[in-house]
């Protein structure tokens, strides 16, 4: 007998920023279980973490927080030197937004 398997299938949405759209979440998100939510660091602000928190909660999507380096203009991808210090408040701080965002 075979036993079906589920797969956690996950995307990075909401790296939207200002009059900037990037991807397409809405016909993305019908797709996957999980979202990881951009949290203003690399890509998004604050109106598109509250587009992705609503999206998520329509289409009855797990979500999570998708944490990066204050990196704007290299999207994340620049070599940044950050103390273990610094690398744990930056992120308490965008898990701390999204959860705001989740509250609401």
């Amino acid at each position: 007998m075979l036993t079906e398997k589920l797969v956690n299938l996950n995307a990075d949405m909401g790296e939207s920023y200002g009059r900037y759209v990037l991807g397409n979440d809405e016909a993305l998100i019908q797709h996957v279980k999980t979202i990881h939510v951009a949290c203003g660091y690399h890509a998004a602000d604050p109106g598109t973490m509250l587009r992705s928190v609503q999206l998520a909660k329509r289409f009855g999507v797990e979500l999570g927080a998708h944490i990066s380096y204050s990196d704007l203009m290299g999207f994340g991808r620049r070599r940044m030197i950050l103390s273990e210090a610094e690398v744990f408040e930056i992120s308490v701080y965008q898990i701390g937004a999204l959860l705001g965002f989740c509250r609401v």
